[in-house]
């Protein structure tokens, strides 16, 4: 039972007049619904009844309440913004994650605050200065590199912290497992028959640990044991990042005196780069060189390159879903009414998603002249 209040210190009871501060609360109780019921409502959102709709409408009128985004984030002690931290907005990976998430978020009824941290100084200022703390209601980290100290510190941020695309301590988190990507393209090469796979990576030009990197690194080499096979060392060719990168490792990887017949490459945009250099070279990909890469990227399908897709539009949904839990919303940006809120606590906050093989026209057996 909801007590009596005098309608001019608190909320009113049924017929009151205007509250000089009332809030979705108020209205919800004198309308005898949840809360959510009331934003689905005064937001026209699909689910109330009409005849509902139209009894929320009359005390939200009567009580004077008008739906403002900033006055209801108030009144919960929530700013209505995530922050989104990404290490570099220009590869397709971080674009496309960026942008599913920026959409997501706002289709919630969240705004964005973006920071783009590239390179190590920019990264080590962004996590001692701390700017979106107390700015946000959550931070959600882009495969972020990041060194021991830094992760220390975003303890401090205050907020809830979403890693996507890796993971960081025993944080929320929302990944592939690129230890078994690596597997799934070092199966498919040696099945085709390739013995020399050489890997191609990029560098950030300084010695933080990119997790996904390592990992990628790491089952190259241990599932060539796993094979039989002993990873050569000169194989592992690291470039710095940029456009042409994998024309560079290519070359490099010609210059030795035993060739690679095939190449696992970090990512599409390096394969992409390899394929490139390789025909630069006067190599037939894939007669004279196999390639594959990581990521699904669309220029992948566009150059027939064989590729691990790591569904990048579903990590980014599957984050927004964690997000959404650890604020208490919904995907329509309504409040999680309490009564529902046991089957939305069982949301889970460790995702790891699976990764799948396409296979194109760049990987095929070695030739008998390889």
């Amino acid at each position: 039972m909801v007590p009596r209040v005098d309608a001019s210190h608190g909320p009113g009871t049924p017929g009151s007049g205007p509250l000089p501060h009332a809030n979705m609360a108020d209205v919800a109780r004198e309308a005898g619904v949840s809360i959510a019921t009331v934003s689905r409502a005064l937001r026209g959102r699909p689910g109330v009844g009409e005849e509902t709709s139209r009894r929320i409408r009359a005390v939200a009128e009567r009580l004077a309440y008008v739906v403002s985004p900033e006055a209801s984030h108030l009144s919960r002690r929530e700013t209505g913004r995530v922050a989104v931290v990404v290490p570099q907005l220009a590869p397709w990976f971080y674009a496309t994650m960026v942008g599913e998430v920026v959409r997501l978020l706002r289709d919630a009824g969240l705004d964005t605050l973006l920071y783009e941290v590239d390179g190590p100084e920019e990264r080590g200022r962004f996590v001692e200065e701390l700017p979106a703390r107390r700015k946000v209601d959550a931070v959600v980290l882009l495969a972020l590199p990041l060194t021991p100290s830094q992760r220390d510190r975003l303890d401090l941020l205050g907020v809830r912290v979403v890693v996507a695309g890796g993971r960081l301590r025993d944080l929320p988190h929302v990944e592939v497992d690129d230890l078994a990507v690596a597997h799934t393209a070092v199966d498919h090469l040696v099945g085709l028959g390739h013995r020399d796979i050489a890997m191609v990576r990029t560098s950030d030009t300084d010695e933080t640990p990119w997790e996904a990197d390592l990992l990628r690194s790491r089952g190259w080499s241990e599932r060539l044991r796993h094979h039989g096979l002993e990873p050569r060392e000169e194989l592992r060719v690291t470039v710095e990042i940029g456009p042409r990168a994998g024309v560079e490792a290519v070359q490099r990887l010609l210059a030795l005196p035993q060739r690679p017949t095939a190449v696992f490459a970090y990512s599409d945009e390096l394969a992409a780069g390899v394929v490139v250099g390789a025909r630069e070279a006067g190599l037939r990909v894939p007669e004279d060189l196999s390639v594959i890469g990581v990521d699904g990227h669309p220029i992948a399908e566009l150059l027939d390159l064989t590729t691990v897709d790591q569904h990048v539009a579903e990590q980014a949904a599957r984050t927004v879903t964690t997000v959404l839990h650890l604020v208490g919303r919904t995907a329509d940006g309504d409040p999680v009414d309490p009564a529902e809120q046991v089957g939305h606590a069982a949301e889970p906050l460790s995702v790891v998603l699976d990764h799948t093989l396409v296979v194109r026209s760049s990987t095929a057996p070695p030739s008998s002249a390889g």
